[in-house]
């Protein structure tokens, strides 16, 4: 005969791990409803269901950012359905049970009602209904403005932060991974306050429920008790007020608690922050405020008739606790800054060495700016500029130089320079103590601060103090420090102007690293059709159109398809650019299969043919009057696209694509010129409009 396998139950550890364990509560509380439940088991419920709130609350306390407990919500939500469950399993014993005396329900409500209270249902009442109050009107309804404001505040505030979170990523302050763990938490945080505010609502209702189900059980155990049971009215109304009052102060309890709990948590800052030492810090930090408050204790301690004991007492012990934390500040060692060593003179004769050649990219600041750059002060601009040229090292495709920072006494304090070869491209001015609030193009109110302008973009601006950075981001605003206004006006400078950064040694460091991967393509190529010159020529044309030179194979099939036949650079570039029109249109378009185009009427578009187009521009032929009508048209349909969120693409012929390119770059930055042979046979074209004469 085959034994028969034996049988185990789960254990609990078992249940938790397989993600078993909350929807099997979540069921036993539902049964609660409707399933008697022995006062044993009321008893142990109703132990556990204030160590649970007690639990919550010294969560709460000690976790270290609210996200850290992003499932309190739904905690909250099951200990109000556990709470609820057992009002309803005890009313039931109560009302079934209650005239055989107050034990009819479990020692818990038994002593909650007789020691607590003292066994007088009067006194059990005032206290029921001072708790109630202390909960509804004070900490449930304060909890729950504050979970509505600060959801509300939070949601308005994620593009602010978005915003702010893509403006370091491009300025290379961030890694792409580290922006995506931004976001997730910035959309986290949203996510919680909405939460937290649906769900201090579950508060507020179970406070009402909390008063509902005691008038409820006093009517209902009246009337059983004297009807159902031939009580007298004195010890009916004694016996079921002791059980209702004693049942409610039990649920009241842990509701107070959850109260505090969500109370705790909502008016907490988003940040890390230890809110025991924040708490002690910050209330107690300040020796002033303690000596104050002791000698106002004192002398109400020794105004005749006041109890000058307790506060003699509480003064002497407010001085003390003063006296300490002055002794603290002192006995903390001070660091004595070294001076710096003066340098010696110098008496040696001036030699070529001391004719330094131009740097390629320079950064003059300010002496006000000199501690943004000074990793001793905590300056962290060195580090933000490496990433800067990280990022468009990898982003153009060739190594950007070193940025050389120094002091220039010649420019205001707050003001700073940027250098391209020694020829200033970019300069600007920042407030050292303060933030740049950046509007994006739609805020929700005003700050108090100083105007400016964002001096990378153009954009208005308004510099604020660092409290009010969180304020800032509610109303929409995108709020950077100083160091990262430098570094992004840097990053936008040096984009703009990378194909003066791209030089011989550039390119000659890109043909070596091609060779190791395609060395037959470089050997036939370089400098056997094409001089390193005329590539250098055609790289550089990219950069100017902006065009990244990461593809360099494709870009190297590309010259050797059409070097023997010409070695014009513009020609070559023009091959160039229709071998590399799927990277091209996908950096304007993105992945979307259609791309809107502005192209230009069959009639002007012979005008400008037959013009003639002479050393890159309308020449003699096309009158003045209709070039400043063609450009303004053309940045008017530009300007209509980018309001709607879609890329400004004039679409021409391959003929006049290069000198309309040079003919409007200057007057429409974000215009892209593209002829039709560069448009993929993938990609579908919608004509948005037609320019004409």
């Amino acid at each position: 005969m085959a034994q028969s396998p034996n049988f185990k139950l789960p254990s609990l550890h078992t249940l938790v791990r397989s993600g078993l364990g909350v929807p099997i509560g979540l069921l036993a509380i539902l049964a609660m409803v409707v399933v008697p439940m022995p006062p044993l088991v009321l008893d142990a419920l109703f132990t556990f269901n204030i160590a649970l709130s007690i639990v919550i609350v010294m969560a709460v306390f000690y976790v270290a950012r609210p996200l850290e407990f992003g499932v309190f919500p739904t905690v909250l939500l099951l200990a109000t359905l556990l709470r609820l469950a057992l009002n309803v399993a005890s009313t039931r014993v109560v009302l079934m049970h209650g005239h055989n005396g107050t034990g009819a329900a479990g020692h818990v409500i038994e002593s909650f009602g007789e020691f607590v209270i003292g066994g007088n249902y009067v006194v059990g009442m005032v206290v029921f209904v001072i708790l109630t109050i202390v909960n509804f009107v004070v900490v449930t309804k304060g909890a729950g403005r504050i979970s509505e404001v600060s959801a509300r505040f939070t949601i308005d505030a994620m593009p602010g932060k978005q915003m702010a979170i893509d403006a370091d990523m491009n300025a290379g302050l961030i890694t792409q991974d580290e922006a995506r763990k931004r976001r997730g938490e910035v959309r986290a945080e949203a996510d919680f306050y909405g939460s937290m505010d649906g769900a201090s609502k579950f508060v507020r209702g179970d406070a009402t429920a909390g008063i509902l189900i005691l008038i409820i059980n006093m009517v209902g155990g009246l009337a059983i008790g004297t009807m159902m049971h031939d009580m007298p009215l004195g010890d009916a109304a004694r016996t079921y007020s002791l059980l209702t009052i004693g049942d409610g102060l039990v649920a009241q309890l842990p509701a107070l608690l959850l109260s505090t709990a969500v109370a705790l948590i909502v008016t907490r800052m988003s940040g890390e922050q230890d809110m025991g030492g924040e708490v002690a810090r910050q209330l107690i930090g300040k020796p002033k405020a303690l000596w104050i408050a002791a000698g106002l204790l004192a002398v109400m301690g020794v105004v005749p008739g006041m109890p000058n004991l307790a506060f003699l007492a509480m003064a002497g012990a407010c001085a003390a606790l003063a006296w300490w934390r002055s002794w603290r500040r002192q006995a903390a060692p001070q660091v004595e800054p070294v001076p710096a060593p003066l340098p010696s003179p110098e008496s040696r004769e001036i030699t070529w060495d001391d004719v330094r050649p131009v740097d390629a990219i320079s950064l003059e600041v300010g002496y006000r700016l000199v501690p943004l750059v000074d990793a001793s002060r905590s300056g962290d601009l060195l580090a933000r500029i490496r990433g800067v040229r990280r990022k468009l090292s990898q982003d153009l495709g060739f190594l950007i130089q070193s940025v050389h920072i120094r002091d220039n006494l010649e420019l205001s304090p707050n003001a700073y320079r940027i250098n391209l070869a020694g020829v200033t491209v970019g300069e600007g001015v920042v407030q050292v103590d303060r933030e740049l609030a950046v509007n994006p193009g739609r805020v929700f109110g005003t700050l108090a601060g100083v105007a400016t302008r964002d001096p990378a973009f153009g954009m208005e601006a308004v510099w604020i103090e660092p409290d009010k950075r969180e304020h800032a981001q509610t109303l929409g605003y995108t709020v950077v420090d100083p160091g990262t206004v430098i570094a992004t006006h840097l990053s936008h400078v040096v984009s703009q102007h990378a194909h003066e950064l791209l030089g011989h040694e550039e390119v000659q460091q890109l043909v070596n690293g091609l060779a190791k991967a395609t060395p037959k393509l470089v050997e036939d190529l370089v400098p056997k059709v094409l001089p390193l010159s005329v590539i250098v020529r055609v790289l550089q044309g990219l950069l100017a159109e902006r065009i990244p030179i990461r593809n360099m194979r494709a870009i190297a099939e590309a010259l050797s398809e059409v070097a023997l036949r010409t070695q014009d650079p513009a020609a070559l570039l023009a091959h160039v650019r229709i071998a590399l029109g799927r990277q091209i249109v996908q950096d304007i378009a993105g992945l979307a299969e259609e791309v809107p185009v502005i192209t230009i009427e069959p009639e002007l578009e012979q005008l400008l043919q037959g013009s003639g187009q002479g050393a890159g521009n309308l020449t003699p032929g096309l009158e003045p009057g209709l070039a400043e009508r063609l450009q303004r048209q053309v940045a008017e349909a530009a300007r209509r696209l980018e309001g709607a969120g879609e890329p400004a693409v004039l679409l021409t012929p391959p003929t006049l694509r290069a000198t309309l390119a040079r003919f409007l770059r200057a007057g429409i930055p974000g215009l892209h010129v593209l002829a039709w042979n560069e448009i993929p046979d993938s990609r579908r074209v919608r004509l948005v409009t037609a320019i004409g004469r």
